[in-house]
């Protein structure tokens, strides 16, 4: 293969894989289609279908994006953040679903996993410590919920880490993308639709 077809192959390999929504594979294998009633990733899941369905639609995307990932890794190291742009752009606008997908928290997640497992486990590893603090002390008096809030704090933190143990760009591609569908998103009102 040329190597200036490594970067094209990467990202329609990771586009097509981000396709691959699991929420909507598996609701349709449950005789619905999620997307009538909201988004299909695993929180939507979760509020439709139940936490089991959620775990699992939930590894399935983040299975897809660690592929990407690894794939980015094993044929052209340094397109990484097109691997990342193009699955998550997959989840969010599948090729197989009309277009119309999820919000691209899972496959970002997986995708960062293989491509800056350090700034992943720091970013969550902020969040995660965050939230009970934050419930404890400041939620009732700002009104603001924990994720969102967690967000705030744990967003700087992973920019900070990607920009010394790898993955900013990544990163920033992935964030690029998801920003696009939030606004989107928002624009329509969709305030049911979730992750």
């Amino acid at each position: 293969m040329p190597p200036s077809a490594a970067p094209v192959l990467v990202a329609l390999a990771a586009y097509l894989l981000g396709s691959l929504v699991s929420g909507v594979l598996y609701s349709r294998a449950r005789g619905a289609d999620i997307r009538e009633r909201d988004l299909p990733g695993g929180s939507g899941t979760y509020r439709q279908f139940g936490r089991q369905a959620a775990i699992l639609v939930t590894a399935g995307d983040v299975l897809k994006g660690a592929l990407a990932g690894g794939l980015a890794r094993a044929v052209a190291p340094d397109w990484g953040w097109l691997a990342m742009a193009a699955v998550v752009a997959g989840h969010c606008y599948p090729v197989f679903f009309r277009f119309r997908g999820g919000g691209g928290i899972a496959p970002l997640l997986g995708a960062l996993l293989v491509l800056a497992p350090v700034t992943l486990l720091g970013t969550l590893g902020t969040a995660l410590l965050f939230i009970p603090l934050y419930r404890a002390t400041l939620q009732a008096r700002l009104k603001l919920n924990a994720v969102p809030a967690a967000t705030l704090v744990a967003v700087p933190v992973g920019l900070l880490l990607a920009t010394r143990s790898g993955g900013l760009w990544e990163l920033l591609a992935g964030g690029v993308v998801m920003a696009v569908r939030s606004a989107q998103l928002v624009a329509r009102g969709n305030q049911a639709e979730g992750a």
